[in-house]
């Protein structure tokens, strides 16, 4: 049976039910119900915005954005997005997806922590990043009606401490590779939660590179 929730219908093609299932075996519950709210804020911001989009492929890049923050698809040495990108587009190669469908959630994903790109992008690029900036950061929480935050969160619930535990899941996911944050936001989670990360300054990069001048 289809679910319709807020509106948005959920794809129910045979690789949407597998990134659906695959997502679920492979996530904990915080991870799966963050990464279904994001497809939803995705495709109402689509909706609110007149993006046309496939469903489906939003729908893909919201399901693996945060696979690399698991063990089971984390590299030693990959930034986390990229290591979920990578999951994402060995799926939808083994579904026969197209290369240019594939490229484009593959960037959705990996560009999804990069603010200030992703919307100048196509839509799917962009709608992952809407949903992921809704869903964590809370960027345009009063643009969606009360109604609709209500409707999703009732078949996703946000844990109560959902705030904190998100952080905690960026940190684990992370910490084994802390130079996969330099330049990018999970730098900011590490310096919080690990009292030995220090941070790599990019001015002293420049200054102590091997340039005489």
């Amino acid at each position: 049976m289809t679910e319709v929730i807020a509106g948005i219908r959920v794809p129910d093609s045979e690789i949407a039910r597998a990134a659906t299932q695959l997502v679920r075996d492979t996530q904990d519950n915080l991870l799966y119900n963050h990464s279904r709210r994001v497809f939803f804020w995705g495709a109402l911001t689509g909706k609110r915005l007149r993006l046309e989009h496939n469903p489906e492929l939003l729908y893909l890049g919201a399901m693996f954005h945060d696979m690399g923050l698991t063990e089971r698809y984390s590299s030693p040495d990959l930034r986390f997005e990229v290591d979920g990108a990578n999951a994402a587009r060995d799926f939808m190669k083994s579904y026969g997806v197209s290369e240019r469908d594939i490229e484009e959630v593959w960037t959705a994903i990996a560009l999804h922590t990069t603010p200030g790109i992703p919307e100048h992008m196509r839509p799917t690029i962009a709608l992952v990043t809407a949903g992921v900036e809704m869903d964590v950061l809370g960027i345009n929480y009063h643009v969606f009606s009360h109604e609709h935050r209500h409707d999703v969160c009732a078949c996703h619930p946000r844990e109560a401490n959902f705030k904190e535990n998100i952080i905690d899941h960026f940190a684990e996911g992370i910490k084994k590779k802390p130079e996969t944050t330099f330049g990018n936001v999970k730098s900011d989670v590490l310096a919080l939660r690990d009292p030995n990360f220090k941070r790599v300054n990019f001015c002293s990069i420049i200054l102590n590179s091997a340039w005489p001048s």
